[in-house]
């Protein structure tokens, strides 16, 4: 019986250069779509990106979603934040935003990586079965 799984999502080795790549091109590609958020009237300045960093996490690892979470701060405090395209002293409002961001990466690169793990175990069929465990009670 073939199990349902996730098993055609193409894997990047963690470290490598094509995993920073990868997670250079997402933010690009973030950035453009939360660029047309942005003319349509959203505010919300991290929008677009949240869900990239999960994808590049459990695409690539979590080496490659740190890297795509810390490139997306400068790029979205640039391009994003007023005054437009231009680097600024921050106001309290951003600065949290920018912490808010920060924490929520950390959850989802943690939940990725978790994923990702997951699916490693689950289609390598490494796990042990229920009596080899070292937690067994032999009574």
């Amino acid at each position: 019986m073939r199990r349902a799984g996730l098993s055609g999502v193409p894997r990047v080795r963690p470290w490598s250069w094509q995993a920073f790549l990868l997670g250079f091109v997402v933010v690009a590609m973030s950035a453009a779509l939360q660029g047309i958020c942005v003319a349509f009237g959203a505010k919300l300045y991290f929008a677009a990106f949240l869900p990239s960093i999960f994808v590049v996490g459990f695409v690539a690892g979590a080496p490659a979603a740190a890297f795509t979470a810390l490139l997306t701060i400068p790029v979205v405090w640039w391009a994003f934040m007023p005054p437009f395209f231009k680097f600024s002293a921050l106001s309290s409002a951003n600065a949290d935003s920018i912490n808010l961001f920060f924490l929520l990466a950390v959850f989802l690169i943690g939940l990725a990586d978790l994923c990702r793990e997951t699916m490693r175990i689950t289609t390598s069929g490494a796990r042990k079965p229920p009596g080899d465990g070292t937690a067994t009670n032999p009574q």
